[in-house]
């Protein structure tokens, strides 16, 4: 056979192929991601308002866009690739208000963690930092008078289980399982069980619920649950008058307060990014956004070889600027930054970005290797880039917002732990000079969703409002020479021919695409404040959220009988009981009473009376049974019932011997009246 000739490269694939063997570029923040001259080089060699190709060394974009052209699509390897693909944001930062913050994608609200998800094939769920999650229904099973259910919270392993509460009652859990509920009367007491697994590899089945429902196939020690965050619960079903005593909520739905995933920190030289058991719980965004990027099975699953190794003191170092200590106004310190929540692989991973984004006030870019770059939202000059006249092409400059645009008063949204996790505002920002030039209040809300901090909230609230407050704002078409800015969360202006009015001005690069059209890149942007890091937790910091008092659960009470007596009437009798009057309109007394010997040694049946008609009076309730047996030991209880049919607990037992014989009794109650019974 002939040897086969070697087709010749193409310009582009000879350009590829340089770009891909070339020095890997680490972020540094005196170069930039590229090399490029100077402004003053670039004038002095004679530009005269053209663009003059090459100036700058770009070893990842160039060969592609210079092979490409001005065509629709190019060939890569065989495959065709339109600019639509590549046209990706590079740069973004955290959307927290306004238009663009509607379209992007939201992981669920706090709120939605309370009640688990029931459909027969669920999406898993994943979460960060501490979070309430209910997760999914995996079993719900009726078997004889007891109930049977498991439910998947996070479809990875898990730190710690903090809290738990059924429905909205906050409960214990102790090492047998037993649920307790102090405040509660204890009414769940041996009566529900919760058991819980981590979500190891491989898990471990449910004894209980194998023990109970292995014969017939429904749990089997084949269940395990590997990797799955779960817990099983079973509850005894109660009598039916006390159905709604034990469960007023209907049948109980378990949430749990969690530690969630496990980390990488990269700080750390004992923990390996290849070995899970190594790592960590966290509440750092930035550690939480390198797994969520990299490691976890529900992010964008980059390599973090590519993405995190080549920048890895970059990303430690902002890791440590989530950890520095703010001072409190009442003294004492806390993390800058934290994040906690969950999310669902229903949504696009974009959403959980947002959210940690958000809760640090973070910027990320991507760079053409692969790289990410994180800076979390603290200002230094050294993450400044400059942008010249020499790397604009145009622009679209703002000087003001449209009036339905215009936002006077900033509302910081945040999940908050003291009111069982759900969205509450803090203390809002606003401008009040602004408010009457508008002549009206033009409210926004910042989302912090995965935010627990009512300080950070407010921190990060300020930040966003002195960005809006800046009406200069729009959009740069900027050459590749420029590439360094769009590398950059800031740059600075030195634009006196081009752009006098933001000459020497700082801006934030909030958004920016890759636009081959306009020759280059298309940065969003808004002008930086001045006084962006400025706070002062005596007059900033605010008032923590008020905690709206929860209504106090009125248990029915255990009646306290005065009197107990028994009455002979006609050859016959009865008894009669006086109890308390506990000032109750909503409560019904009832009694039950039974001989004490029925000639064997045993008790009777009981007997249960109901008093619906019975008034209070001087403070008391009367109640007079039917008649009794004569000439017995009588046992008699009390008890009320409530509003909703359940039954109170019974008093303890009053003995009193029943007689036909006729007598008078003359005795004092509580309020100190003298009453006369004739009998």
């Amino acid at each position: 056979m002939a040897d086969r000739v070697k087709k010749p490269m193409s310009p582009f694939e000879k350009a590829l192929m340089a770009a891909l063997t070339q020095k890997r570029l680490s972020y540094n923040p005196g170069i930039g991601a590229f090399e490029t001259t100077t402004t003053q080089e670039f004038l002095a060699s004679g530009w005269n308002g053209e663009y003059q190709w090459p100036v700058h060394k770009d070893p990842i974009f160039t060969p592609l866009f210079v092979a490409a052209g001005l065509s629709g699509s190019f060939q890569l390897f065989g495959a065709t690739i339109t600019y639509a693909s590549i046209a990706s944001a590079i740069a973004t930062t955290a959307i927290t208000v306004a238009v663009g913050f509607l379209l992007t994608p939201e992981p669920p609200k706090p709120e939605d963690g309370r009640q688990p998800l029931t459909q027969p094939i669920p999406y898993r769920f994943w979460g960060v930092g501490v979070a309430r999650v209910s997760g999914a229904m995996m079993l719900w099973e009726v078997s004889g008078d007891k109930m049977f259910s498991v439910q998947a919270f996070v479809g990875h392993r898990i730190n710690a289980y903090i809290d738990y509460y059924l429905n909205d009652d906050k409960v214990t859990v102790d090492t047998n399982g037993d649920v307790l509920c102090p405040e509660h009367n204890n009414r769940y007491k041996s009566r529900t069980f919760i058991y819980t697994r981590l979500g190891l590899v491989p898990e471990t089945a449910y004894a209980e619920l194998v023990t109970e429902l292995g014969d017939n196939g429904v749990w089997t020690p084949n269940h395990r649950g590997d990797g799955q965050a779960s817990a099983a619960m079973i509850c005894d079903a109660p009598p039916v008058e006390d159905l709604q005593k034990v469960f007023p909520n209907g049948k109980p739905a378990l949430s749990v307060v969690a530690e969630l995933a496990l980390c990488w920190d990269f700080r750390d030289p004992l923990q390996d990014p290849e070995d899970p058991s190594t790592w960590t719980f966290t509440k750092n965004p930035a550690i939480q956004l390198a797994w969520h990027e990299c490691f976890s099975p529900f992010g964008t699953k980059r390599d973090w070889r590519k993405a995190i190794l080549p920048v890895l003191d970059m990303w430690q170092e902002e890791a440590d600027v989530c950890d520095e200590f703010v001072p409190r106004a009442t003294g004492g310190f806390e993390r800058r930054y934290e994040c906690g929540g969950s999310d669902t692989a229903e949504h696009d991973p974009k959403g959980g970005t947002n959210a940690i984004l958000a809760a640090c006030d973070g910027w990320m870019c991507e760079r053409g290797d692969g790289a990410l770059l994180f800076v979390a939202g603290k200002f230094r000059e050294k993450y400044v880039a400059t942008l010249t006249d020499a790397d604009i092409l145009g622009h679209t400059i703002q000087h003001d917002v449209l009036p339905e645009e215009e936002c006077n008063r900033l509302v910081p949204k945040f999940t908050y732990p003291a009111t069982d996790y759900t969205s509450t505002d803090t203390d809002f920002w606003e401008d009040v000079p602004a408010q009457l030039q508008a002549g009206r209040v033009l409210p926004q809300d910042a989302s912090y969703i995965w935010v627990q901090q009512w300080r950070q909230a407010r921190r990060l609230a300020k930040r966003e409002f002195a960005r809006m407050r800046q009406k200069k704002r729009g959009s740069l078409d900027v050459r590749f020479t420029g590439i360094n800015g769009i590398y950059a969360p800031w740059a600075r202006l030195q634009t006196p021919l081009s752009i006098p009015s933001l000459n020497g001005k700082v801006i934030n690069n909030r958004r920016s695409v890759l636009s081959i059209h306009r020759g280059g890149f298309q940065m969003t942007f808004i002008v930086m404040p001045p006084d962006i890091e400025e706070w002062n937790p005596e007059t900033d910091e605010g008032a923590a959220p008020p905690i709206p008092p929860k209504a106090e659960r009125k248990n029915i009470p255990v009646p306290v009988i005065d009197t107990i007596l028994a009455v002979a009437s006609a050859g016959s009798a009865y008894i009669r009981v006086v109890v308390i009057d506990p000032n109750r309109t909503d409560l019904t007394p009832k009694l039950r009473y039974r001989i004490v010997d029925t000639g064997d040694g045993d008790p009777g049946a009981w007997v249960e009376q109901k008093f619906p008609d019975a008034l209070p009076e001087a403070g008391l309730i009367v109640m007079n049974t039917n008649t009794v047996p004569l000439e017995n030991q009588i046992e008699v209880q009390a008890a009320f019932i409530g509003a909703n049919g359940s039954s109170g607990e019974w008093t303890d037992s009053e003995f009193v011997y029943s007689t036909g014989i006729a007598a008078s009794f003359d005795f004092s109650i509580a309020t100190n009246s003298q009453y006369l019974f004739d009998v």
